[in-house]
């Protein structure tokens, strides 16, 4: 499993198992968890109280719920848009319906449910060139809002789940940024190269 260092959603069939499942994958990090069967604003109030509680190391705080109230869905967006130094907020839930669009906009998605993972993509990140790069982007049509976001989370499951690379703080708050450049219509080409660039050798991005 990737080593994940910032704040994503998890799409999962069984919240429990996988809430335990991602301490031992992120062990010996801290990790504080609110696991739920439906998540409230007293929850997302909890959340947020914990959040701020500074830290000197990298502190997961995970919401694992099968329902998320509207209300409290609501009250974690400028926390989930500007964690606090050092917080991950990571989400799983057994679906995106649960989740609310603005919620889901603003972070990466890792789709793990059976029949329902997005399919990778036709580039290898893990050894990617400036050949490479602009080939995939030249290559991309107009789409949609919907459309778009959908091919970049098949380059976070191609990157995280088919190819298992370790991401970086730098290709994971890209992929973050992507959501959120999108949302204000960003034109699709110019997303994908700040997704890609930092999967690129340091010495061939200035290329």
């Amino acid at each position: 499993m990737s080593s994940f260092e910032r704040s994503h959603i998890i799409l999962a069939e069984e919240i429990e198992e996988r809430f335990e499942a991602f301490k031992k994958a992120v062990h010996p990090s801290r990790v504080v968890g609110f696991v739920r069967d439906d998540f409230l604003i007293e929850d997302a109030k909890a959340v947020i109280a914990e959040a701020y509680i500074s830290e000197a190391s990298l502190k997961y705080v995970v919401l694992a719920a099968k329902q998320f109230n509207i209300y409290s869905q609501n009250a974690l967006l400028k926390l989930l848009e500007e964690p606090p130094t050092n917080i991950a907020l990571v989400i799983i839930a057994p679906s995106k319906s649960v989740l609310l669009p603005t919620v889901r906009s603003r972070l990466p998605i890792l789709n793990e449910l059976s029949g329902e993972a997005p399919q990778g993509v036709e580039l290898t990140l893990g050894s990617l060139d400036l050949g490479a790069l602009y080939g995939f982007v030249t290559s991309v049509g107009r789409m949609d809002r919907h459309e778009s976001k959908a091919l970049i989370e098949r380059l976070f499951y191609q990157a995280s789940v088919v190819e298992k690379l370790p991401l970086s703080t730098e290709q994971l708050d890209a992929f973050a940024r992507a959501f959120r450049l999108l949302e204000v219509n960003a034109r699709l080409q110019n997303v994908l190269l700040t997704v890609l660039m930092p999967f690129l050798p340091e010495q061939r991005r200035a290329g």
